[in-house]
């Protein structure tokens, strides 16, 4: 009888050491830059009650859940996003938080739907997010994040952007034009740019819109500076909504970040909670999938049966994030690099482990990462397993020619060899 060799489900990853190690980096870069700008991490479950998804999104969410009844035969969820998690810490605690806050989390999560390029079902995603401030300083605060994470993964201003737009100003334009039921409308224009001029224009029909109607906001939604939309808007809402963008931007610039971001009407978010300025980042010339992407929620608590907190905040998921550093040669390597391997020519085994733990505990900071073999063998064997796990340095307990209180060891970077005591080992590395 044969056995199957088990399969990885579909839409997920395995991460040997080596692609766990290009996670860790972008996991590191992603924690180093909000803890520079100041968030604070959190975290909460990998389900919840799928109540709290339908709450936000309505029942056609569940299609892209990976959802079932637990044996208390309640309806849970693993977490497709975490904004509704927040929004219940907040909720729970609204009264306790001093606000506003700025908070982040690195959660893994669930949705299922069609694996493809970009996109899985089971994948990690950066959040960041400010509570308890309408301040369109806080979206300068999250896009400068962005910008300077992205920076420090290596990618230039110039290839990458920050594309800006407001529901603010939409909704204030689709009044001014007559649109009914906007709610229909905004899913269609989220998709605006997938679908083709002539399907965009059939569903917006079927939304309601007249001919005249489409042609205005197909218009609109390609402008792409402040001043051309200055032209085609006329309501005061619709000119402090422009104000809001324009004193966006003017602190962006200020703060060096100019470059990075832009006028761009076609970003909409399908999402019904957003309120006010929405943002994508994308590659130069758009050929992946959004690297990041949000906006502002200021009446998601109150829907989901708390007071009215705002919020804005953005998710960065990992698969695209990876394929475009890829494309761009700004990931590290990944193969191993440890410190020191501790070498014996004689297997002494418990002289290796005390100089071992003698060089992890010589730092300062961070230990050193010291390796050494786990068993009797030759010396031949144990200086390959120091070149397969990239050691930088291989002490060498026993050398003949040491003293007293010094080791032999071998700067396997130059391949030269030295005699020396602990302090001067650690200088050399």
């Amino acid at each position: 009888m044969s056995i199957s060799i088990p399969q990885l489900p579909k839409g997920t990853r395995d991460f040997y050491p080596e692609a766990q190690r290009i996670q860790n980096y972008i996991f590191d870069t992603w924690r180093s830059t909000a803890e520079s700008f100041a968030y604070e991490e959190y975290e909460g479950p990998m389900f919840e009650h799928l109540e709290l998804y339908t709450g936000k999104s309505g029942e056609e969410i569940v299609s892209q859940l990976y959802n079932f009844k637990d044996k208390g035969d309640r309806e849970i969820a693993l977490r497709p996003e975490m904004t509704p998690t927040l929004a219940r810490l907040v909720i729970q605690k609204a009264r306790e938080l001093k606000k506003p806050f700025k908070w982040f989390s690195m959660p893994r999560l669930f949705r299922y739907e069609k694996a493809q390029k970009g996109r899985l079902r089971e994948f990690f995603q950066l959040n960041m997010d400010i509570i308890g401030t309408e301040s369109i300083y806080a979206e300068a605060d999250l896009m400068a994040a962005i910008a300077t994470m992205l920076r420090k993964f290596g990618l230039k201003d110039g290839e990458f952007a920050i594309g800006v737009s407001s529901r603010k100003l939409l909704a204030t334009y689709l009044e001014e034009i007559g649109a009914p039921n906007p709610s229909l409308v905004y899913p269609v224009l989220d998709r605006r740019l997938k679908i083709g001029p002539e399907a965009f224009a059939k569903a917006l029909a079927e939304a309601g819109l007249t001919e005249d109607q489409v042609k205005k906001l197909d218009d609109f939604m390609s402008c792409k500076s402040i001043e051309e939309v200055k032209t085609r808007v006329h309501s005061e809402n619709a000119t402090a909504a422009l104000a809001e963008i324009e004193d966006l931007f003017a602190t962006l610039t200020a703060a060096g970040y100019g470059e990075c971001v832009n006028l761009d009407l076609s970003i909409v978010r399908g999402l019904a909670y957003y309120t006010g300025i929405v943002f994508e980042v994308f590659d130069k010339g758009k050929s992946m999938r959004a690297i990041a992407g949000g906006g502002r929620y200021d009446s998601l608590t109150e829907k989901l049966g708390g007071e009215r907190i705002p919020g804005v905040g953005f998710g960065m998921g990992d698969v695209v994030l990876a394929d475009l550093l890829a494309e761009h040669k700004l990931l590290p390597s990944p193969k191993q690099s440890v410190d020191f391997y501790i070498a014996s020519f004689t297997n002494d085994m418990k002289k290796v482990f005390e100089t071992a733990q003698a060089f992890r505990n010589a730092s300062s900071g961070k230990p050193f990462s010291v390796a050494h073999p786990l068993a009797a063998m030759k010396m031949g064997k144990q200086l390959d397993q120091a070149n397969y796990q990239g050691a930088k340095i291989v002490v060498y307990v026993d050398g003949s020619k040491a003293a007293a209180g010094e080791f032999e060891y071998k700067d396997m970077r130059t391949g030269e060899m030295f005699v020396g005591n602990m302090d001067a080992i650690v200088e050399r590395l």
